[in-house]
């Protein structure tokens, strides 16, 4: 009697969950049926918009792109991460927010309270000087500072940035001693630098490009760990003599924990087909962003948590503070 007991217990289990996969599949099956919500924090929204578009032309659902840039991304992070986990809200998540859940933790956790989806794009910086500056590689810019030790003066877009942190694991790697001097925002950081003020900054491709190109700064290379076909003559600091140096501003979409796999991999499908139609390749290009390969879900999981690690150990060893 026990036996027949146990048995017809676990023969309504296996159909219970039998009952709850097929109902995620037909989920998954009819997702997408309404609107959908990309958030985004601190930085550009281009890249939301571009694959918003891309999805709603697919998919006959409008794909709304809300720009909610206060704390630093922490508002629209704890939006996304309090969002029903369905796959209809999205955050375009950055660089910005692996530093954040070092230096400046929110109410959320970026590993446990997400499920990734896909990373987009990215844009590396480049390493810029002003054309006093009596450097014209990056080996010649290290023995300088050595020289003159505290004496040089590097800008950021403010403290706990990426471009701050570009500057830190530089000095740190170089064994240089340069001063830091952060500003409200990249505009006037640049400003400064481009008007001598600054001697250097780590400027995201977007806007140190274009000043470099017109001779206003003087590149030196970029931070990315490969060339970037943005400016292929630039050499990469790695390749400068910093072997492992890498930093690089990016665009990738995360979903509430818990958003069924069935949809994550419809997105994740989706978003890599448009990010290779040449249309929107040539409007990121135009935008000074790399696209990025085809991933999975785990594969920008992994890259996530090996940003918030190399984080960690730079603050932990250079004691960099948000203020």
């Amino acid at each position: 009697m026990r036996m027949k007991f146990l048995l017809g217990g676990l023969g309504a289990a296996l159909c219970a969950v039998a009952a709850v996969n097929s109902a995620a599949a037909d989920e998954a099956q009819a997702f997408p049926n309404k609107p959908l919500r990309i958030l985004v924090g601190p930085g550009p929204d281009i890249v939301g918009r571009l694959v918003g578009q891309k999805l709603t032309e697919v998919w006959g659902q409008q794909v709304i792109v809300e720009t909610r840039p206060g704390g630093g991304g922490a508002i629209a992070g704890e939006m996304v991460s309090k969002a029903t986990a369905d796959g209809y809200t999205m955050l375009l998540a950055s660089a910005a927010y692996t530093i954040n859940a070092v230096m400046q933790p929110g109410s959320y956790d970026l590993v446990k309270d997400f499920s990734p989806v896909v990373f987009c794009a990215s844009a590396p910086f480049v390493l810029l000087v002003h054309p006093t500056v009596p450097a014209k590689t990056v080996q010649e810019l290290v023995a300088l500072a050595k020289a003159k030790p505290g004496q040089l003066t590097y800008a950021s877009s403010g403290n706990g940035t990426p471009p701050h942190l570009a500057g830190e694991l530089f000095k740190s790697m170089a064994g240089v001693n340069i001063l830091h001097v952060p500003y409200k925002n990249a505009a006037p950081a640049l400003i400064d630098v481009v008007g001598g003020q600054v001697q250097m900054m780590f400027a995201i491709t977007s806007i140190g490009l274009p000043q470099v190109q017109n001779g206003k700064v003087r590149g030196l290379g970029v931070s990315s760990a490969q060339r970037t076909p943005l400016a292929p003559a630039l050499p990469t600091i790695a390749e400068s003599g910093y072997p492992g140096y890498e930093v690089t501003g990016w665009n990738g979409l995360l979903a509430p924990a818990g958003t069924p796999r069935a949809v994550i991999a419809k997105l994740n499908a989706e978003v890599s087909r448009a990010m290779k139609q040449p249309d929107l390749v040539q409007r990121l290009s135009g935008a000074f962003y790399d696209v990025a390969a085809p991933n999975t879900p785990e594969q920008f999981g992994a890259y996530i948590r090996q940003e918030i690690a190399k984080w960690a150990k730079l603050v932990k060893d250079t004691g960099a503070k948000v203020d």
